[in-house]
């Protein structure tokens, strides 16, 4: 079999994904609106051992998304032993990211109450994955959150963001935008390790290197999925697994920071 035939196959195959990660999305979209209860330390279910190390996570959609985009992931980390994972809706025509950002720190406090004060992990997707890195690089939420998961997120701007502008929290993800060039400052002392995933068939983030995090002062571990686009990276088995693998990971300080790079293909 010849090496372009393999990467045909391999093109197809990764685009199949995306349209059927955007079918399934579309079926579970409108259920995604109604917004989760907020959890309390009496309504507590465990479905796994209670020894089991699996601090709460919190996951945060994209622009114009809703948890919804979350529904394998979050299946699939519950089948694995995490009993804790909510999620936060919020609107991007009521917010800004550093207002977003401000409001995703209140639910990290509020979750931090509820489970005796264990670490919360944040999940983002798209803009969700840019609101977590502000709040914990800029907010101060690198003190309660030591680790964030982004998926498909512009760390380096978009240019698809010229699509609609009017938006200010859309203008923000432009190359070169006053909160781009925020996270640009120096982070020196961020105690958050991160872990980013990026497609190399993303539509959405332009380039698709652009969803790379690339800063002299944090820790992060940038991975390229060949072949995958923006939906498909929240359903990709290989992504789950890496998210299960990282998520118990020590959580003891580095000495500096540690960037490293790799992809699957």
């Amino acid at each position: 079999m010849s090496i372009p035939f393999c990467r045909a196959a391999a093109l197809a195959r990764g685009v199949g994904l995306e349209g059927a990660a955007l079918t399934g999305h579309l079926l579970l979209y409108p259920g995604g609106f109604t917004p989760e209860r907020h959890p309390t330390p009496g309504r507590l279910h465990c479905a796994h051992p209670s020894d089991s190390g699996h601090s709460p996570v919190l996951l945060v959609h994209g622009l114009f998304d809703n948890r919804a985009v979350f529904t394998v992931l979050r299946h699939n980390l519950h089948v694995h032993g995490w009993d804790h994972v909510h999620a936060l809706n919020y609107s991007p025509f009521s917010l800004d990211v550093p207002r977003a950002a401000t409001l995703l720190g209140r639910h990290v406090e509020r979750l931090r109450r509820v489970y005796g004060g264990e670490p919360v992990t944040i999940i983002g997707h798209s803009l969700g994955g840019l609101i977590a890195r502000y709040y914990v690089q800029r907010l101060g939420g690198d003190a309660l959150v030591p680790r964030v998961v982004t998926l498909a997120t512009p760390h380096q701007g978009t240019e698809a963001a010229r699509l609609l502008q009017p938006l200010p929290i859309v203008r923000q993800l432009r190359a070169g935008s006053a909160v781009l060039a925020e996270l640009e400052q120096p982070a020196r002392g961020c105690r958050t390790r991160f872990l980013c995933f990026w497609g190399d068939l993303d539509p959405l983030i332009l380039p698709p290197r652009n969803g790379a995090l690339r800063h002299p002062d944090l820790r992060a571990e940038n991975i390229v999925i060949r072949n995958a686009g923006h939906l498909s990276l929240p359903i990709h088995g290989e992504v789950l697994a890496r998210i299960r693998e990282w998520l118990p990971q020590s959580q003891d300080p580095l000495e500096g920071p540690d960037m490293t790079n790799s992809q699957i293909a």
